[in-house]
């Protein structure tokens, strides 16, 4: 199995997604294909030869070819991401490798069936690409998307999720604010739990495949419910982020 290289990406933009969140698009000198849920490393190296490496997801879809979108949250004492955060601009080197994961993808052949999406925070990031790639193929299985954030300035790419929403019948976004909703808000509200994940699984005709990211707790005990209403666990896929704010 070839070993894969790190190269020296460029940075060519750079967009404010939330108070706490930024999407980097990466100029990759050799580009690979990849697939929606798929990550790079990325690789900071200090003049003392101090290095710290980080994974982030990809957020853009195979079909944006030559450069790469990564999504970054803001960690607080987080040395990778607060240089990222604060301390990148346009022009600048990146040194990354990928793509990489081959377990929490969604392929071509997966698009008949049913799909649910379970986000916390930035846990959104390898669902949007998902998201991305399912709407340029034009795919029309029943997909559910349960985002869960604090607060409405904390929903990472509101804006295009509500588009993609209104453009597409098979699509449904749900959102639910654990600390602040909006004042006119008259969806969900509180943590993901039993009823509310019974409630969304009501929707399908058919038992989904189920992407579940986000937080560690989170994650499990999505997973964990989603098994116990009777979901095959081979249809349960889950990938862990570190801190975010759900």
């Amino acid at each position: 199995m070839n070993k894969i290289q790190w190269l020296m990406a460029e940075v060519t933009a750079i967009v404010q997604e939330t108070p706490r969140v930024k999407t980097l698009t990466l100029r990759l000198p050799e580009w690979i294909p990849h697939l929606p849920g798929q990550h790079y490393d990325l690789r900071l190296t200090a003049e003392d030869g101090y290095q710290a490496e980080r994974s982030y997801s990809i957020a853009s879809p195979p079909e944006k070819t030559g450069e790469i979108d990564l999504t970054i949250e803001f960690i607080a004492d987080g040395e990778v991401s607060s240089y990222l955060f604060d301390g990148i601009g346009i022009g600048d080197p990146l040194e990354v490798r990928g793509p990489i994961g081959g377990y929490f993808v969604w392929k071509d052949t997966m698009a008949n069936d049913p799909l649910l999406l379970v986000a916390g925070g930035s846990g959104i990031v390898p669902l949007m690409a998902m998201l991305r790639h399912r709407a340029n193929i034009k795919a029309t299985n029943p997909t559910v998307l349960l985002f869960s954030v604090r607060t409405d300035e904390d929903v990472i790419y509101w804006n295009e999720l509500k588009t993609l929403a209104c453009q597409d019948s098979q699509f449904s976004l749900l959102i639910t604010f654990t600390r602040r909703p909006p004042s006119d808000w008259t969806g969900y509200q509180g943590r993901i739990d039993g009823p509310m994940l019974s409630e969304v699984l009501s929707r399908f005709s058919s038992p989904p495949l189920s992407y579940v990211c986000g937080p560690t707790p989170l994650v499990e005990q999505v997973a964990n419910t989603l098994a116990d209403v009777g979901l095959p666990p081979t249809s349960i896929r889950t990938e862990r982020f570190g801190p975010t704010g759900t």
